[in-house]
């Protein structure tokens, strides 16, 4: 589970931190943006909430490059994130430092053993953190330092000092600064990273106890692999889909692979990876994906029923019905109404994916109508409390905003999943003086927001005083004298 994101001058924002830019300034090292287990961006558009995803994105990406020289993978037509050119992504494009970070929660301890010893640890650590400069250098990205932590433990990789190309490594671990032992054979420049991430294979030569070095990219690359991204422009529904027997990692990030995941899961036998828990609460049930999908297509209220069958015995096209109510007839996904088909991804996603993942998704509620747009809240709040999956989600829907509120009021989802404030966290993203900032929407355990920004969601109770207003003008000019 991520726990924190961070960046320096990466597109509007100068530093992404929930404290006041000036301040934030000022500070060594200061935090990023926390995240929770169900964490909701919300602001204007254009406000900078976007760039945030894109961080996360763009380091994905990076790490999933086959280019190890390539410092950050900027994107192009098959990424989920297209950047341009580095000097797009820089601040007011002029800005030549780059800073980016995440920090995560790992499943299983990393332990770093005392060098020669098989039981004593020197430490354990189960928060990790990176963070990487990157400049631009004559037109071409320089990688200037990447840094992990745990705790007071941390190594670095950086440029020597007025030097473009060699590089040198430090680590205190312990408390011991020189915990990495040179070997007297190797004095040779170290070379550049691997990405903006990765330990050059010379480090292991030349370097005595840096076998867990590797455990660090590892931490990091896995934490990466198991993020999911689902973007705001989906595919349009399909009368067939063919499928050749794949399983899919994910759905795309324009929710083209829904369907093809869908029947991986269903054919693969596998429903035992997928839970819900019972209305009563007091116990969880092993379902399949498309009956996960299906139950929350209903609760919803978008379709009766929902089901995924090949065009004849045999055949390698399928195509979705579905019924929108108990006595309607059986009819294709196409034609039902649209919201049906783009929110199917977003449920397959969920769903699908496996437990432990963190998953994006942008503008989940796009097409579905206020009721729906409620319902979904209890969809994500389940798929992360249940499930055990991170949710981050990118959206405008006030409507999904107060169903969240209501449920930690209310303490519980339905089927009384236990909810509180702890897992979640609301962020507000504005853009003042073209530089974004990110405000921390503080939640009670009532569900109240207590420092609610004006106008957040427009001033509904002014515009209803305005309509009662104009309709008691006009009724008095309408009535007779």
């Amino acid at each position: 589970m991520f726990t924190e994101v961070r960046a320096i001058n990466f597109k509007s924002w100068r530093r992404l931190t929930a404290d006041d830019p000036a301040v934030a300034a000022t500070k060594i090292d200061p935090p990023g943006l926390p995240w929770g287990r169900v964490t909701g961006l919300f602001g204007a558009n254009s406000s900078g909430k976007t760039s945030i995803l894109q961080i996360m994105l763009l380091l994905k990406q990076t790490a999933e490059s086959a280019d190890r020289g390539l410092p950050l993978d900027l994107g192009d037509g098959r990424s989920p994130v297209r950047l341009g050119a580095f000097t797009d992504v820089l601040r007011d494009h002029v800005h030549t430092r780059l800073g980016l970070g995440l920090s995560w929660k790992v499943d299983e301890p990393l332990a770093v053993a005392e060098p020669g010893g098989l039981f004593e640890l020197l430490f354990t650590g189960d928060q990790l953190s990176f963070d990487t400069d990157v400049d631009n250098r004559r037109g071409a990205m320089l990688v200037r330092r990447f840094r992990y932590r745990s705790g007071a433990n941390k190594v670095s990789y950086s440029v020597l000092s007025n030097h473009e190309r060699g590089y040198e490594l430090a680590a205190t671990i312990d408390g011991d600064s020189d915990y990495l032992k040179r070997t007297p054979r190797h004095r040779s420049e170290l070379p550049p990273p691997v990405k903006c991430y990765g330990f050059p294979d010379q480090v292991n030569a030349y370097f005595e106890n840096a076998g867990f070095l590797r455990d660090l990219e590892l931490s990091f690359e896995q934490q990466l692999r198991r993020m999911y991204y689902l973007g705001p422009v989906r595919e349009v529904p399909q009368p067939a889909y063919p499928w050749t027997g794949a399983r899919p990692t994910d759905v795309g990030f324009n929710g083209a692979g829904a369907i093809p995941a869908l029947l991986a899961a269903q054919l693969s036998g596998e429903q035992e990876n997928y839970r819900r828990r019972t209305s009563e609460g007091r116990r969880q049930r092993l379902i399949s994906v498309e009956q996960h999908v299906a139950e929350w297509l209903e609760e919803l209220g978008l379709v009766h029923s929902f089901r995924v069958s090949p065009i004849q015995d045999g055949a390698s096209i399928y195509r979705v019905y579905v019924k929108q109510s108990e006595h309607s007839p059986e009819v294709l996904l196409t034609d039902v109404d649209f919201g049906v088909s783009q929110v199917l991804p977003v449920l397959v996603l969920l769903a699908y994916v496996p437990e432990g993942s963190t998953v994006i998704l942008e503008q989940p509620e796009i097409h579905l109508h206020p009721a729906a747009q409620s319902g979904l809240a209890d969809v994500i709040l389940e798929a992360a409390l249940v499930r055990n999956i991170q949710v981050i989600v990118e959206g405008h829907s006030e409507h999904l905003l107060k169903r969240i509120q209501l449920r930690i009021a209310e303490q519980q989802l339905a089927n009384r999943t236990p909810v509180s404030a702890d897992d979640v966290r609301l962020w507000f993203i504005d853009q003042p003086d073209a530089v974004s900032q990110a405000h921390d929407l503080k939640i009670n355990d009532y569900g109240e927001i207590t420092n609610w920004p004006p106008n957040f969601f427009g001033d509904p109770l002014t515009e209803t005083a305005r309509i009662a207003k104009a309709g008691l003008r006009r009724r008095r000019n309408a009535s007779p004298s």
